[in-house]
């Protein structure tokens, strides 16, 4: 599962990895989350817990993996955890600005994986603006529950 660190006002996702860090000390591991890295244009995936390397903050002032933690191949991940200031019905998310995972999403090697939006009901709304690089999420998921998107609309 590749999942984020927040940022400004991002949902915090931190206890999904806290409790690993319990299992890990009982010896039973259940998940390997991916983290983002900024490199250039792009984002580069590692294998990071809370008991590995420190994170380092990256050029945009977010807390990253270490470079040199475990690269993560797009063949071992099932979902995508995706950061969002606000999503719509139809799932498109706005995010703050980069482009990061649009272009990330929309790439051969990643469109093909289960994509959720992380935002809170207050960012969840009808429709927002798209661009003609916008990619959709498989799902928005806040607070109150995970809502599906028909990706046939």
């Amino acid at each position: 599962m590749l999942s984020y660190f927040s940022f400004r006002q991002e949902p915090d996702l931190s206890p999904l990895w806290e409790l690993e860090k319990g299992r890990l000390k009982q010896g039973q591991l259940q998940k390997q989350y991916g983290f983002p890295r900024c490199v250039g244009k792009q984002l580069c995936w590692h294998l990071w817990s809370p008991i590995a390397a420190p994170l380092v903050i990256g050029q945009y002032g977010i807390p990253e993996p270490h470079p040199e933690c475990p690269v993560v191949v797009s063949e071992r991940v099932d979902v995508i955890l995706v950061p969002a200031v606000s999503c719509d019905d139809r799932g498109y998310r706005l995010g703050y600005g980069g482009g990061f995972y649009d272009r990330l999403l929309g790439s051969l090697e990643w469109s093909h994986k289960i994509a959720i939006g992380i935002t809170f009901d207050l960012g969840r709304v009808r429709e927002l603006p798209i661009d003609p690089w916008d990619t959709r999420l498989s799902g928005v998921c806040t607070e109150t529950g995970l809502f599906v998107v028909n990706k046939s609309c």
